[in-house]
């Protein structure tokens, strides 16, 4: 990539067809997690679109950041969410039941906190992460959740095995649409696991995102958007055979894809869903043209919406400042000058304006004292979680702007 933070693509990066096609151009942003001190701190501006390729169907993004920008120190903390919390606990034992009954050797690529290890590790399993984020790892280390700090790939899957014998579970959770060398991570992946083993891999479902226009989920770090047929055609490329599924509440929509090294019998559930993806025309160029067109018109919609709050004179805040949301946000043209304020839980966020539109990231007790007679969802896909945080916490009474999932709606506390 040279000295250049970011280049634009010329082929696919799963089948390296040179037949790619812009889908839809949300113009040019800052990468969504270059939050800032100061606003007169520096700020690079990407171009952001998505493309998709004529030969294995697969959307992505038109431009690859280099990933030292992005990830070596985040802002993105797992334990954060009580919805991904309580999901770990499912995700856990929906993946046990699909492992061996002997105590497990469990690998987590991109672990993050190590939110999603922690409840194989209280269960007896020895576990390990790998994530680049040196801040993040350090906090899980901290917390006893052995972590690497690294990038995964096969070089990093041979000194597993080397020090740790190969795991009988690997998975990536949200990880893999992030990663420009996706090959080598699920290479590396494969490698790490045993003959017996099981993987997993966790993606934002491309179904979901038409179905439902998250177009806020397109940002730099996210480089594809997966369908199951795209997925199994990559897992295929390395000679793993995904046979299970399960759906998952993360990311307003994703779903987790099981599979091994030997060909098990696919189940009921995997071919149920790969049938009615087939039928909904979700690997068609005119499903994905479609999409950029409700984009648009969606875009008009919530600028209005936005716009008429302000007429009113009525303090509005943001609620979740997301790495989607600062996609949303500067797409539709919402800054500073509408938002009073945007609250987070995340302490590493507080004091922080966001990327290009420029507003202040407060601790949500904060943006509540304001006031605010309208909140606008920005971390939507946790909705029912914080309906209830704003109203029984916080004692909010107004109006909640919800952005998506399809048309923006506004309900009243």
């Amino acid at each position: 990539m040279g000295n250049t933070l970011y280049e634009p693509i010329t082929a696919c990066r799963i089948c390296h067809s040179e037949q790619i096609r812009v889908v839809l151009d949300l113009g040019a942003q800052p990468p969504a997690n270059s939050l800032r001190d100061r606003l007169d701190a520096a700020l690079p501006v990407i171009p952001l679109s998505i493309c998709r390729c004529d030969n294995c169907a697969t959307v992505q993004l038109t431009e690859t950041v280099k990933p030292e920008y992005l990830f070596r120190n985040y802002v993105w903390v797992t334990g954060t969410s009580a919805t991904a919390q309580d999901y770990s606990r499912r995700f856990f034992e929906e993946s046990a039941r699909r492992c061996s009954d002997h105590p497990l050797f469990v690998v987590e690529v991109a672990s993050n906190d190590g939110t999603f290890l922690r409840p194989f590790q209280e269960r007896g399993h020895r576990v390990l992460g790998v994530d680049p984020a040196e801040n993040i790892a350090c906090i899980a280390n901290e917390q006893g959740i052995a972590t690497w700090a690294d990038f995964f790939g096969r070089k990093v899957a041979e000194n597993i095995i080397r020090k740790h014998g190969h795991a009988d579970f690997v998975f990536a959770r949200n990880v893999l649409p992030h990663v420009e060398h996706v090959h080598d991570v699920v290479s590396g992946m494969g490698h790490c696991l045993s003959a017996e083993g099981t993987g997993a891999i966790e993606f934002h479902y491309a179904q979901c995102i038409v179905d439902g226009l998250h177009y806020d989920s397109i940002y730099h770090e996210h480089l594809f958007y997966f369908s199951i047929k795209s997925m199994v055609y990559l897992l295929e490329q390395h000679g793993l055979w995904a046979f299970d599924l399960i759906e998952s509440p993360i990311s307003g929509g994703s779903l987790v894809l099981y599979f091994s090294k030997d060909k098990r019998t696919r189940s009921q559930a995997f071919t149920q869903k790969l049938e009615a993806e087939d039928q909904s025309g979700l690997g068609l160029q005119e499903t994905w043209d479609r999409f950029a067109q409700a984009c648009l018109a969606h875009r008009e919609r919530l600028a209005a919406m936005i716009n008429e709050e302000v007429t009113r004179e009525a303090t509005i805040a943001g609620y979740g400042a997301s790495a989607r949301s600062s996609t949303l946000l500067n797409f539709c043209g919402i800054n500073n000058r509408h938002l009073a304020c945007i609250a987070d839980q995340n302490p590493i966020k507080h004091n922080k304006y966001t990327a290009g539109t420029n507003i202040l990231i407060v601790p949500p007790e904060v943006a509540l004292s304001k006031k605010p007679a309208a909140v606008l969802l920005l971390a939507w896909n946790f909705k029912d979680e914080l309906l209830v945080l704003l109203k029984n916490r916080y004692q909010f009474h107004g109006r909640i702007i919800i952005p998506l999932p399809n048309d923006p709606e506004v309900i009243v506390l």
